[in-house]
C-alpha cells in the first residue's frame, strides 16, 4: 500500500474544480513546455478517456493550454488561457478522441511546434491529487513523474553514451536519484531519463552535447532545489 500524505488527499493549490482534470492537466502542460524550451507557434492537444468526455466542463482545455503558456496550477491566468494564447500569437487546437483506449483515463497528447517547424510530441497522464506522469516522448514509451529535476537525453542507442552522460553528471557532482533507458529496439533512437534531487546546472548540457551520439537534450530543473543549495529564495 502506497503512503498518502494529507496533500495527496486535499490536492494542490489550484484554479479549477478538479485536481485531476485541471491541476493535473496544468502540471502536464507546464512540464511539457519546459521540455520544449523553445518559442511556441502551435499547440495541439489530443484528449483521451474522461479528459475527452469532460474537458470543457472541467476546464481541462484551459488548464492544459495554461500550463503550456507557463502558468502554475494556482495561477488565475489559467481562466484566460485562450485569450492570452491568441494575444501571444499561439495557435491551439483540441481533439477529443473517445475511441482510442489508453492505460489511464486522464490522458493527453501535447504536440508543440516552434516557428522553425521543430516539433515535440509528449503524452502525459494526470494520476490524481494534481500529480502527473510522462509516459511517451514522440513514439517511445517512457515513465517518469517530473517530481525531480529531470534530464532527458535523446540519443543513438550505441555503446558508451550512458557512460558519457554519467561522467558529465559526476563532473558537476550531480547526484542521480533515478536513471533509466527507454527505447523501441536496439540500435535506434533511445531516451535516457535522469532524475535528480539537486539542481542540474546549465553548463552540464553543453558537455553532454559534445558527444555526436546525443541527438537532443531536454532539462527541467526546479528553482526550489537551487534555492535550497544556495540558501537563496528564487
Amino acid at each position: 500500500m502506497n503512503f498518502l500524505s494529507i496533500f495527496d488527499v486535499i490536492g494542490p493549490n489550484m484554479i479549477g474544480p478538479s485536481s485531476s482534470h485541471t491541476a493535473g492537466a496544468a502540471s502536464i502542460g507546464l512540464f511539457v513546455s519546459k521540455m520544449f524550451a523553445r518559442p511556441i507557434k502551435k499547440a495541439v492537444f489530443t484528449l483521451y478517456g474522461s479528459f475527452a468526455q469532460t474537458y470543457q466542463g472541467h476546464g481541462t482545455d484551459r488548464a492544459l493550454l495554461g500550463g503550456v503558456l507557463g502558468f502554475e496550477t494556482d495561477d488565475p491566468r489559467i481562466r484566460d488561457a485562450f485569450t492570452i494564447a491568441e494575444e501571444r500569437g499561439i495557435a491551439y487546437e483540441f481533439i477529443a478522441d473517445e475511441k482510442t483506449a489508453t492505460v489511464h483515463p486522464n490522458t493527453a497528447d501535447i504536440l508543440l511546434e516552434d516557428p522553425d517547424g521543430y516539433t515535440l510530441l509528449v503524452r502525459g497522464e494526470s494520476i490524481g491529487g494534481g500529480k502527473m506522469q510522462i509516459v511517451r516522448i514522440n513514439q517511445i514509451e517512457v515513465a517518469f513523474t517530473g517530481e525531480y529535476s529531470t534530464l532527458i537525453c535523446a540519443q543513438r542507442d550505441v555503446p558508451g553514451v550512458i557512460t558519457h552522460i554519467s561522467s558529465c553528471l559526476s563532473a558537476y557532482n550531480v547526484n542521480i536519484a533515478f536513471m533509466r533507458l527507454f527505447r523501441e529496439k536496439k540500435g535506434t533512437t533511445a531516451y535516457t531519463v535522469i532524475e535528480s534531487d539537486e539542481w542540474i546546472p546549465d553548463e552540464i548540457l553543453e558537455d553532454i552535447k559534445s558527444s555526436p551520439n546525443i541527438q537532443d537534450l531536454m532539462s527541467v530543473s526546479y528553482t526550489h532545489l537551487r534555492a535550497h543549495e544556495t540558501g537563496a529564495y528564487l
